[in-house]
């Protein structure tokens, strides 16, 4: 009789697998585990830093205050002008910012014998940035009062041939920091904004007249390829009046549009 127990032993040592095999499968898949991991580790970096990047240009489009974004343009022509009998003897200069985003401002400043201003102008057509118009109210308090920090208030509306113009004047200070009005108006088309400043006067009746004067005798010297500007102008020509009509109106203001109203308005 034939005896089966030598097969058998060997059928049991081919089915079994040799510990070198199952020591080199076990570190085979430990170090794709590591390298996945690894991968896996540098994809969430990339992807935090990306976000970072993002975030970190969006806060710069968002910034406000962002004076790189503005430079002189020294070889544009003048756009504007006012002609005003009571600003002759003074100093004026004319200034032309362009923004990156396509925004211009035409700046016109009069200056005392002193060099110290007494009236400014701002003409700002938008480009693409980003609505500055807390920044424009803010630089007019500046212009208004260099030496300090305060916020502006309503002082009232008046007309113009480019219709009614809020006035703004320090808050607080007494009678010696309202010396000055500040002005502002936007006109939706074309989008521009007019905004400034004058000290112009002896009292607040006759400075009201003084910028009423000065946004009546405004003109457009040139629109270069803004047809809507050209007819901006054109319809507020139509409107004009003198400055001693413009100036009489100011002066007898009732109390919707006098100067004592705009406590009644609250801080702007």
């Amino acid at each position: 009789m034939h005896s089966f127990s030598a097969p058998a032993a060997n059928f049991h040592h081919t089915t079994r697998i040799h510990p070198a095999l199952t020591s080199v499968a076990d570190e085979v898949c430990g170090t794709l585990a590591r390298l996945f991991a690894y991968v896996m580790t540098l994809a969430l970096l990339a992807i935090g830093a990306v976000a970072a990047w993002e975030h970190l240009l969006d806060a710069i489009a968002m910034e406000p205050s962002d004076k790189s974004a503005w430079s002189l343009a020294d070889r544009s022509a003048r756009a504007f002008a006012t002609n005003l009998l009571d600003l002759h003897d003074k100093t004026e200069t004319y200034e032309i910012f362009r923004h990156l985003a396509g925004g211009r401002k035409d700046l016109l400043r009069w200056s005392g014998a002193d060099g110290k201003p007494v009236a400014g102008l701002e003409i700002y057509r938008p480009g693409d940035e980003l609505n500055q118009a807390g920044l424009a109210i803010a630089e007019i308090a500046v212009r208004m009062d260099p030496d300090g920090m305060r916020e502006l208030e309503a002082a009232g509306i008046i007309d113009s041939k480019f219709g009614t113009v809020t006035l703004l004047r320090l808050v607080g200070g007494g009678d010696t920091a309202r010396t000055c009005l500040g002005f502002i108006k936007r006109v939706d088309g074309p989008n521009l904004r007019i905004s400034g400043w004058s000290c112009q006067g002896d009292t607040l009746p006759a400075r009201r007249a003084s910028i009423a004067c000065m946004l009546n005798r405004l003109t457009l010297l040139s629109a270069g390829n803004d047809p809507k500007l050209a007819e901006l102008f054109a319809r507020a020509e139509r409107r004009r009046s003198d400055c001693a009509a413009s100036g009489t109106q100011a002066l007898s203001a009732d109390w919707l549009t006098g100067t004592d109203s705009p406590r009644l308005r609250g801080t702007f």
